[in-house]
């Protein structure tokens, strides 16, 4: 049980956190920018892109070509000469203002990860410090594991990358901060 509350509470901490590092400290933005010609180029996705929702990659090379050496030296001189763009596409759009599906599910994983979280943490006697030094391994973890990949093979911005490291490396240092007190203050009460 100790460790259900600790996942709740480290859910709602890292919740709050995320909204102080997106709303008020613009953690989410660096590296994004707004078009020169957001109309030309909104204009343009439903006649180069389809209407298939996913993710494309400009210029795109179908996988399956990678073996004909013609193909791959096409794409390669195509891609040293032409812009490149990773783009979320959905075709009939969505109102980015409205969040009321995304905000439930962020807390739902934040409380899931929490739970991952606070179960290492409470796997042994560690003290209050070991168990922040956990949460911080864990959000290194995290951002090596997913963000340096996105910057290394999806050209993410360098500042993007960065400021996803400060913003989990801190999420996870308050919310590993609650959770481990929360799992030694339970500790503490066990009786002998």
């Amino acid at each position: 049980m100790r460790v259900l509350v600790a996942a709740i509470f480290g859910g709602i901490v890292m919740f709050i956190w995320g909204a102080v590092a997106h709303m008020a400290l613009g953690l989410g933005n660096p590296g994004i920018h707004q078009p020169a010609h957001e109309d030309v180029v909104l204009s343009s996705l439903h006649e180069g892109l389809g209407a298939t929702p996913g993710v494309y990659i400009l210029p795109s090379f179908d996988p399956k070509q990678w073996s004909d050496p013609a193909a791959r030296a096409a794409y390669a001189q195509k891609s040293r000469t032409s812009p490149y763009a990773w783009i979320v596409y959905l075709p009939q759009g969505d109102d980015m203002t409205d969040m009321h599906r995304q905000l439930p599910h962020q807390w739902a994983s934040d409380t899931l990860a929490s739970l991952a979280l606070a179960f290492v943490m409470g796997l042994a006697a560690f003290g209050f410090v070991k168990r922040l030094g956990i949460a911080a391994a864990a959000a290194v973890f995290a951002w090596l594991s997913t963000m340096v990949p996105y910057w290394n093979w999806y050209r993410f911005p360098g500042a993007l990358t960065w400021a996803a490291l400060a913003e989990q490396l801190i999420g996870w240092l308050l919310a590993g901060a609650v959770m481990a007190w929360w799992i030694g203050r339970q500790e503490q009460r066990k009786p002998i």
